[in-house]
């Protein structure tokens, strides 16, 4: 195992659910210490998002609190203000989701405490976004996917607005805090301060639909929804063979001289129609009344290793089993074991020095780490119940 590239970095973490602790779990993967502060009357609502998986915790919670420490700590309290306050003294980097208006409420915004702590990098998450009328609301992905418009691009034509299924932006959102927190740390290299971080699950959430925002602003073109096509390439989506689904794509007019020839078609690339991706765009259908006919007589398996042969990008559309047995997603090794545990997580998607950051352990029980920060150990567990959110 490497050693984390972010060794020595101390992370304080006061993150619900996703968005936060995901920002946390990164770090950590990467070798920082991560304190997860949690309230003492059950912590982190994440250990309850979903059946008992070990430990009494849900298997997300695993997902998103790997390799942490958890200190319970009641911050209405004036004991557990001055621990938290001492944790933040130590740390490097401090990340929050919290409702709008908490951090004030416990003196912990901002400005706030990075006055008290000059060198500290705090990374603020919202839903909604720091300004706006709307930047005290609290959100959840799907609200956040409907209310940016993200929804209303996925799927096809005919169907109603679909949620994407990763929690894209919340995990989007962790990512750019830990981006941000990383950009702080270089900066406080040269300065010897740190600084403010913001980021929002809307601001993500836009940024991921920036493509079709754009071309609608620029030349005034609402989106086109394609359920696994390109507005710009054609053909570039997913077609039925005679067993199961292939997606081809043709990014330009010389791949589809290559999918034509494999198809015997040539005669398309001296037609007028579809001889140039312009041509295609403006005549998909035309296109695709003869290319469909001709992929569903054959099944999958025979196309892909005719097209891999002549070099048509092209792709089984899998299930999750079917990719995580394929010999490639094998040879990546993401699926990592969790030391001292009997389970296997997804690891980082990224090399360092030819290795994938290992993880450093499974999520934390509520209050694990009090004794070793010098904090009161909690009564006893908090019972799993459910809460609302």
């Amino acid at each position: 195992m490497i050693e984390g590239v972010l060794a020595g970095v101390r992370v304080l973490e006061l993150g619900q659910v996703l968005a936060g602790p995901f920002a946390g779990a990164i770090l950590a993967d990467l070798g920082a210490d991560v304190v997860k502060v949690e309230r003492i009357d059950g912590g982190d609502d994440a250990r309850r998002m979903g059946l008992a998986f070990r430990h009494g915790d849900a298997l997300n919670f695993q997902v998103f609190n790997r390799g942490k420490q958890s200190v319970a700590l009641d911050l209405k309290s004036a004991e557990g203000r001055a621990a938290f306050e001492r944790l933040a003294g130590q740390a490097d980097i401090f990340i929050h989701n919290l409702r709008p208006g908490v951090p004030e409420a416990l003196g912990i915004d901002g400005p706030a405490l990075t006055a008290r702590h000059p060198r500290l990098i705090y990374c603020g998450i919202s839903a909604f976004g720091a300004a706006g009328p709307m930047a005290m609301r609290p959100g959840y992905e799907p609200l956040i996917q409907a209310f940016s418009g993200l929804s209303s691009t996925n799927g096809g034509p005919q169907d109603p607005p679909l949620r994407a299924g990763a929690s894209v932006c919340d995990q989007g959102t962790g990512m750019w805090a830990v981006i941000g927190a990383l950009a702080l740390l270089q900066r406080r290299h040269r300065t010897g301060r740190g600084g403010i971080v913001g980021s929002s699950l809307l601001e993500t959430a836009l940024t991921w639909n920036g493509q079709k925002a754009d071309a609608y602003v620029n030349e005034g073109k609402l989106p086109e929804r394609h359920r696994s096509g390109h507005p710009g390439f054609v053909p570039y989506e997913a077609f039925d063979t005679a067993d199961a689904p292939l997606l081809i794509c043709c990014g330009n007019d010389r791949l589809f001289a290559k999918l034509a020839s494999e198809l015997g078609r040539t005669d398309w690339l001296d037609d007028a129609r579809f001889a140039t991706n312009r041509a295609r765009l403006a005549h998909k259908a035309a296109l695709f009344d003869q290319l469909t006919p001709l992929l569903a007589a054959r099944p999958r398996a025979e196309w892909i290793a005719r097209f891999e042969a002549a070099g048509v990008p092209c792709a089984p559309i899998h299930t999750v089993p079917e990719a995580l047995a394929h010999p490639q997603v094998q040879a990546l090794g993401m699926l990592a074991p969790v030391p001292g545990e009997d389970f296997c997580l997804t690891a980082l998607p990224i090399t360092i020095d030819g290795e994938r950051p290992a993880l450093h352990g499974g999520a934390p029980r509520l209050g694990q780490h009090n004794a070793a920060h010098g904090v009161a150990a909690i009564n006893a567990p908090a019972s799993p119940q459910e809460t609302s959110p």
